[in-house]
């Protein structure tokens, strides 16, 4: 893995930054968006001493016609790649995620030693019904108007496509599954940032969340959610922004003191 010196100054490109300590974060952005929803994160993590990773994850970053191909295992597979660089030279990996990338960094979770996991209003379950027929529905309409800036915050921007490619909701629906069937096999701690008002993710994703680690063995540790009164769905952009980020960095130094990983 190639580290930079120092993170670059567009907030839309990806990067990897070098800490001052031991640990490691692997930040991973939401659908259709990119490095921007989580940049203001990772610069906390980086003052705080940790080296993070912030990658673009494949078919994000340039047109909604490339996310149209691109197939939810090579999302999976950027992520493992990516944790599997970190772990090589660090000791204890962290992951969180945003949305969609909530749900990977979860899947991640059950399929590696990973410290911890921090999510913020992570996608499981669609709030669309119409959703679940996009497998058919895309054979009929290539795109449809994007969620994208649910901020309660004026001003803000995410950097998500403008449209949002119907084959691709089929391939998140495809992730969603594999993610919810994998809940149980995760032993990472997990501290869950929800929302309040979130216009994109229902509470049906946390109550999945829950679900699945109700199925986990006894003697694990336990699920931890925090309500964010202030926020809407891109929660890293908006006025609960600090609290995840002070929250994150002392769950991380929590996990790591405690020795896990």
């Amino acid at each position: 893995m190639d580290f930079s010196p120092q993170a670059p100054p567009t907030a839309e490109a990806p990067f990897s930054l070098r800490g001052t300590g031991p640990d490691a974060v692997l930040l991973i952005h939401g659908f259709t968006s990119g490095p921007r929803s989580m940049r203001p994160w990772a610069d906390a993590l980086a003052a705080a001493g940790l080296a993070v990773s912030l990658p673009l994850l494949p078919g994000h970053g340039t047109s909604w016609h490339d996310l149209a191909g691109t197939p939810h295992t090579a999302w999976s597979r950027a992520v493992l790649a990516e944790f599997d660089a970190l772990q090589r030279g660090h000791r204890h990996v962290f992951v969180a995620g945003l949305s969609m990338g909530g749900a990977l960094a979860l899947q991640l979770a059950a399929r590696r030693d990973v410290a911890g996991v921090v999510v913020v209003n992570p996608g499981l379950t669609f709030a669309d019904p119409a959703a679940h027929l996009a497998g058919v529905l895309r054979h009929v309409v290539a795109s449809v108007p994007a969620i994208a800036n649910d901020i309660a915050l004026p001003d803000q921007d995410e950097g998500a496509y403008e449209r949002t490619p119907v084959a691709a909701v089929h391939q998140l629906a495809g992730l969603f599954r594999d993610t919810r069937r994998a809940l149980p096999r995760i032993t990472a701690p997990v501290l869950v940032y929800r929302s309040r008002t979130d216009h994109v993710v229902p509470e049906s994703s946390v109550r999945a969340l829950r679900a699945g680690f109700s199925r986990r063995p006894v003697g694990l540790p336990p699920l931890t959610v925090v309500t964010l009164e202030a926020s809407y769905h891109v929660a890293t952009l908006d006025h609960d922004a600090r609290r995840i980020f002070d929250g994150s960095i002392k769950f991380f130094r929590t996990v790591a003191g405690a020795g896990r990983g």
